[in-house]
């Protein structure tokens, strides 16, 4: 889908003192993510409840292998590979350790070779120790939030960008294709100024959403876009830029409510 022009516009002092609220407090403050981890829960596994996501593991047939975890580590993407070889520096000898040569092999493929029959079955086994979990969320924070919301400060983006950002780096990846993150935020800034070049943070928004469509209908996989119609493009044209309670949102047609 093309990207509509988006007017730009200029913040008036209103604009740029309801900005500095926005910045006040980040998407990494404690209740804020929280938040956020429940929101993607909801994309990714129709749950708000994102802590029993630890166990679960499919392939989705997106091309992707094996989908797991709280953030979807995939086989075939290498984020997968990553947390299991952080799981081994951390407790050598632990149940997927073995896994790790056909990892290696089907990083980039959606092969389960090496993997099947018993995998699946060896993952929610290591769900069950906090030292998976703990390297499930250090894998999470290390490379899809932090660099999500480090982008999004630097950008002048308040909680609602900054939860924008980590939602499109979660789906897409920050590789150099022409529908990961980096290509997304590029599209968006020919359309819009981001707050941190003057521009207003809402017009903004608004065009990288855009340009976050337009990625999302390039894969079949991803061609539902509610994730971002009913969810976030709701939440910013309510004027929610600190993601504040309560929040109703529709993903995938599922309802959902935060008190």
């Amino acid at each position: 889908m093309p990207l509509r022009d988006v007017p730009l516009e200029y913040p008036t002092s209103k604009a740029v003192a309801a900005d500095r609220v926005v910045a006040a407090v980040g998407l990494d403050d404690p209740a804020k993510k929280e938040i956020a981890m429940k929101i993607v829960s909801s994309a990714e596994n129709s749950s708000l409840n994102w802590k029993a996501q630890y166990k679960y593991i499919e392939d989705i047939n997106d091309g992707r292998g094996y989908t797991a975890g709280i953030i979807g580590f995939c086989s075939g993407t290498g984020d997968m590979l990553d947390l299991v070889e952080l799981y081994q520096a951390r407790k050598p000898g632990n149940v997927l350790a073995k896994y790790l040569p056909a990892l290696r092999e089907v990083d980039g493929t959606d092969s389960h070779a090496g993997l099947d029959p018993n995998y699946t079955r060896d993952w929610k086994t290591a769900a069950n120790d906090s030292v998976f979990k703990a390297a499930q969320n250090a894998e999470r924070d290390r490379v899809y939030f932090n660099p999500a919301v480090s982008r999004a400060k630097s950008d002048g983006l308040g909680v609602l960008g900054q939860f924008i950002y980590y939602d499109a780096i979660v789906m897409h990846g920050n590789g150099g294709d022409s529908t990961s993150f980096g290509s997304i935020r590029k599209r968006a800034r020919g359309k819009a100024k981001t707050p941190a070049e003057g521009g207003n943070q809402t017009t903004y928004l608004h065009a990288f959403l855009d340009a976050r469509v337009w990625a999302m209908k390039q894969e079949a996989a991803h061609e539902d876009t509610s994730r971002v119609d009913t969810a976030q493009r709701v939440f910013l044209n309510k004027g929610n830029l600190n993601l504040n309670t309560p929040l109703d949102w529709k993903v995938y047609g599922d309802s959902f409510h935060i008190g």
